[in-house]
């Protein structure tokens, strides 16, 4: 959807005073905020019905291809306001992101343009944005701000519902474990499928929204894709080579970073096994709540690099009964460091299928 400038004026102090924001042709009222990191905000929002309501076609859900990305929520209670929040009620979470250069004005735009590409029940959907000029005072220079619009997951990230289960020594299931990662699959099947194939190059459990469903395993959403990028690269020279280690250390997280972009010869080809790398750290975080390597940042003398490189993996220990051998396996085929000899997501979606046939309840 495109950009709009009308009620910029409303939009603006809405969001530093609390009230109502505009985007595009729709309003919403802040509820409350949600979370912050570096210079973006997320606000939970609800749709304010407009004067035209009962005519067909208005409002955001009227222009939701997919409905199926309105119907997320567990019906969290938020008690500070005593309202339902679910996105069937026209509730969602919108990300404020404060641009200070033509540099990030860039990448928001590239993040908008990727995101768009892309539509599948396991990867978050952009369902609106808006990008608009503002000053804080009369004197100061032209800045811009973000506005972006997202379905509403109240339950958290993967990251978050494993560090509450770690402080209780509580495991996901090896049923619920295998169905959260093959949603991850499904997902990422769809951007290695496009064409050019793209990879998400930052798939981590703080990326990953979690769902719950009385009596079902988790819904797992894949969000986040300011790092997505077209997958295949040729890389020719040492200087192309620095580059791509260079990028990768701003935008890929370290301890689920594959080791070609950690050292990337002067003459390889990278591709998406870049994100089966990352999906390997991901199925043993949802199994130990952290990457395999993480354990190198609280040694003495140990490095990251030095562990994923020659993937050296310890195995902590988990539930009772354990998981079975055949997850640690699963997890050290993907942990190949030769990205070249590394299974592709077919492949991982075909032995996923196996285990779950195997392991399931």
């Amino acid at each position: 959807m495109g950009c709009s400038f009308s009620g910029l004026n409303a939009l603006y102090d809405a969001v530093n005073g609390g009230g109502d924001v505009w985007i595009n042709e729709n309003r919403y009222r802040i509820l409350r905020q949600l979370g912050e990191g570096g210079f973006a905000f997320v606000f939970l929002v609800k749709e304010v019905p407009s004067d035209n309501s009962s005519v067909p076609g208005t409002g955001l859900a009227a222009k939701v291809r997919d409905k199926s990305h309105l119907s997320v929520s567990t019906g969290f209670q938020d008690l500070n306001k005593n309202v339902n929040l679910n996105a069937e009620d026209g509730t969602y979470a919108m990300k404020k992101v404060l641009i200070q250069n033509n540099e990030q004005l860039e990448l928001v735009r590239e993040e908008i343009r990727v995101s768009s590409l892309f539509s599948h029940p396991n990867l978050l959907p952009l369902l609106d944005h808006a990008i608009i000029a503002v000053k804080t005072t009369q004197e100061a220079s032209w800045n811009h701000e973000a506005y972006l619009l997202f379905p509403v997951h109240l339950d958290g990230t993967l990251l978050d519902n494993s560090k509450a289960m770690m402080a209780k020594k509580e495991f996901f299931s090896t049923s619920d474990a295998l169905q959260i990662f093959r949603q991850l699959c499904a997902g990422l099947k769809h951007m290695h499928s496009l064409e050019p194939p793209y990879a998400h190059n930052d798939v981590k459990p703080g990326n990953i929204l979690i769902t719950h469903k009385k009596g079902q395993s988790p819904l797992a959403i894949l969000m986040d894709f300011g790092s997505a990028r077209p997958a295949r690269k040729q890389i020719r020279s040492r200087t192309e080579a620095l580059q791509l280690q260079e990028w990768a250390a701003e935008h890929c997280t370290a301890p689920f970073r594959a080791p070609e972009l950690w050292d990337c010869p002067s003459h390889s080809d990278i591709d998406e096994r870049t994100d089966v790398w990352s999906l390997g750290c991901t199925l043993y975080a949802i199994m130990y709540g952290v990457s395999p390597f993480e354990y190198a940042l609280g040694e003495s003398g140990g490095s990251l690099q030095l562990a994923v490189l020659n993937a050296q993996v310890k195995w902590p220990a988990g539930p009772k009964p354990p998981y079975p051998e055949a997850l640690h396996q699963f997890v050290m085929w993907m942990l190949q460091p030769q990205a070249a000899v590394r299974p592709r997501i077919d492949d991982i979606i075909i032995h996923v299928d196996k285990l779950i046939a195997k392991f399931s309840c």
